[in-house]
């Protein structure tokens, strides 16, 4: 396995890295609520641009994919290049191991 690759990840390891890298724009609990940055309740499996109540840019609307580990794999490295014109200002996380830890930790408190 590539050491760029996305592996299980470690959900206790991406809950530190969403409380320091996430948490000032984002929920995860049902039913929170928007911050900067849309609740992520239910986002494994929803396509973007659609956690209702939440005003996103028509490039996250239209992008066209249903998040899943491997596409948000690919979004946290860099969300600019993946969405160009979305308005999330996250430079993203270049380390393979901390997206991976984050996924699993999205994975299990989002759903």
């Amino acid at each position: 396995m590539s050491k760029d690759a996305l592996k299980p990840g470690d959900p206790e390891k991406g809950r530190v890295v969403f409380m320091n890298r996430c948490f000032q724009c984002h929920t995860v609990e049902k039913g929170g609520k928007h911050k900067t940055g849309p609740n992520l309740h239910g986002l494994i499996g929803r396509p973007t641009g659609q956690s209702p109540g939440f005003s996103y840019t028509d490039a996250n609307k239209s992008k066209g994919i249903t998040w899943t580990r491997d596409t948000l794999f690919v979004y946290l490295l860099n969300p600019k290049k993946y969405i160009p014109g979305t308005k999330m200002v996250f430079a993203g996380l270049k380390s393979a191991d901390d997206r991976s830890d984050l996924i699993a930790y999205l994975e299990s408190s989002t759903k």
